[in-house]
């Protein structure tokens, strides 16, 4: 079987389970106790992004276990491997190039490179910018799982936060007033998009979808398609948008990996073109032809916990809090 690199696996079980069905799966993170890595095939222990021996460690389990892709569930290494694929180190990365991969990550960078492609994105301004109109949000410019955002309703509200975020290097962005989507997007090895499945922001928390519905929405497809094709992206791609009621759509956040509602383009998707199983296609050096558009709308997901109990070296045992072990069986709603 094709072999798949996942990094800071963290919790994202359902993400790592997917894989496992494809392909043979290394989890690489650095917490022994990192759930996801008990889905794959093998797990782990990498140092830490910023050690130098980080890359290097991937190179060796590439080398080992002939990995055919890299892909990162995580923000905080996106930079480095995108770095180290344009130094053939990693060649196996599935992401964006460096200048992409910068940008994404610091929101008014990425605001400044929408509009410089002729993409939507909220007016932004830093602190002390001219502001048109409010509320506004000011949010960090670096960071993740909705931390430290705040609405401010007039000029004095903003200065307060503005002062209370100094540490985190905010940000002002127009309050868009109408609903929040997502668009979970693919693309290949060359930049092309191969997919774009839009859904719903029914409800969050700490910034990951929870609760949806995939779309049947054109103008979101397009949006998706263009961001992702205009960025370079490779691989998946998480395009976070509102459609406010006067300004129309913009784009609030480009997350180059799986975005937190994983399950929705799981469902969503025509029988073999799962993102997963393209990707392990791809890995395995075949050409996965575009789709743009290509999927089933209406599906709805509602996402829940779970958890594994470890026994000694940290090995699974495989018991169960419930019985029989598993997710609770459907009932009868009759």
């Amino acid at each position: 079987m094709t072999a798949i690199l996942l990094t800071g696996v963290g919790k994202r079980y359902d993400i790592v389970s997917a894989f496992a069905q494809h392909a043979t799966v290394i989890a690489a993170d650095p917490n022994p106790l990192a759930p996801a890595q008990y889905a794959a095939h093998h797990r782990v222990a990498v140092p830490l992004i910023k050690d130098p021996g980080y890359v290097p460690a991937l190179r060796a389990l590439c080398d080992e276990h002939g990995v055919g892709a890299v892909i990162p569930l995580t923000d905080l290494d996106i930079e480095t491997l995108a770095k180290a694929r344009e130094e053939g180190a990693l060649p196996e990365a599935l992401v964006p190039g460096t200048e992409t991969a910068t940008k994404t990550y610091d929101k008014f960078a990425c605001h400044e490179h929408l509009e410089s492609l002729g993409l939507p994105s909220p007016p932004t301004v830093l602190p002390g910018g001219k502001v048109d109109a409010y509320p506004v949000m000011l949010k960090p410019r670096r960071g993740s799982g909705a931390d430290a955002i705040h609405k401010a309703h007039d000029a004095d509200e903003a200065a307060f936060f503005a002062r209370y975020l100094k540490d985190k290097d905010p940000m002002v962005q127009r309050f868009m007033d109408g609903p929040e989507f997502s668009m979970d997007c693919l693309s290949d090895t060359e930049g092309r998009c191969l997919n774009v499945i839009p859904r719903s922001m029914l409800e969050s928390r700490g910034g990951e979808s929870i609760k949806g519905t995939v779309l049947a929405d054109p103008e979101l497809v397009e949006l998706g398609r263009r961001t992702v094709e205009a960025l370079g992206v490779r691989g998946p791609c998480t395009v976070q948008a509102f459609r406010d009621r006067e300004i129309g759509l913009g784009i609030t956040d480009v997350n180059t990996r799986f975005g937190g509602a994983f399950p929705a383009p799981m469902y969503a998707a025509l029988p073999g073109r799962t993102y997963p199983e393209l990707i392990v296609r791809m890995a395995r050096g075949e050409q996965v032809e575009p789709h743009v558009g290509e999927y089933r709308a209406g599906v709805t997901f509602t996402r829940y916990y779970w958890q594994l109990e470890l026994g000694d070296g940290l090995a699974p045992t495989g018991r169960d809090i419930i019985d029989p072990p598993g997710p609770p069986r459907p009932r009868s709603t009759s």
